[in-house]
């Protein structure tokens, strides 16, 4: 770990990564990156320059990806690893987390969310406000569960999928990758195959 941290990504979600960099204490220096060249300053922070940019400052800065897209996310990512970035994990002070939990690099876990035991959550992932996740979770690569889902026992989400706002999950259930879940959704048993899926409980749409 690094005492500078940059971050791919100024706005939104990169807002609320730079707010957990900054809770943390752990960095002397935090700056962004971003394509949009009128953004010079965000969180107060300054905007050093456009993304591609980002493997010019492997050697003195940790790298983090500050960008909702599951598969943008994983793109600029997977290219950091292949040149040597080192990737950390961001946690919000407020988080609890269970004995026996692993959560990867470039992952971000927001205020508010608990994680209950031997749980384990893959690489860039996001886990936003106030979210649950029970014991014995498995979440793939590249996913993000919305503000507010819960999920609970031995649930596996597929990497890249997209658990909209206030998704509930039931136990044992299992969600393929690259799936959607509309806001408010409820699912109750395995979802096999890749799409979106709305309701209480979910249908493919």
């Amino acid at each position: 770990m690094k005492n500078k941290l940059l971050i791919i990504g100024a706005s939104g979600h990169g807002k609320v990564v730079a707010d957990i960099a900054l809770k943390m204490n752990k960095w002397q220096s935090i700056a962004f990156l971003d394509d949009n060249q009128n953004i010079k300053l965000s969180m107060g922070l300054e905007v050093v320059g456009k993304s591609d940019k980002a493997i010019e400052h492997i050697n003195g800065w940790d790298i983090f990806v500050g960008v909702g897209n599951n598969a943008t996310r994983k793109k600029i990512q997977e290219r950091l690893e292949t040149e040597g970035a080192s990737i950390p994990t961001l946690i919000h002070p407020n988080t609890v987390i269970g004995e026996q939990v692993d959560i990867a690099s470039g992952t971000a876990i927001m205020a508010g969310v608990v994680i209950n035991c031997c749980t384990k959550i893959g690489k860039g992932c996001i886990i936003n406000t106030s979210t649950s996740i029970d014991h014995d979770n498995t979440i793939e690569d590249y996913v993000h569960i919305s503000p507010g889902s819960h999920l609970a026992g031995t649930v596996k989400v597929g990497q890249l999928t997209w658990l909209g706002i206030g998704t509930i999950v039931s136990n044992n259930v299992n969600i393929a990758s690259g799936c959607k879940t509309g806001a408010g959704s409820v699912v109750v048993k395995d979802i096999n195959e890749t799409g979106t899926y709305i309701g209480v409980p979910v249908r493919r749409v």
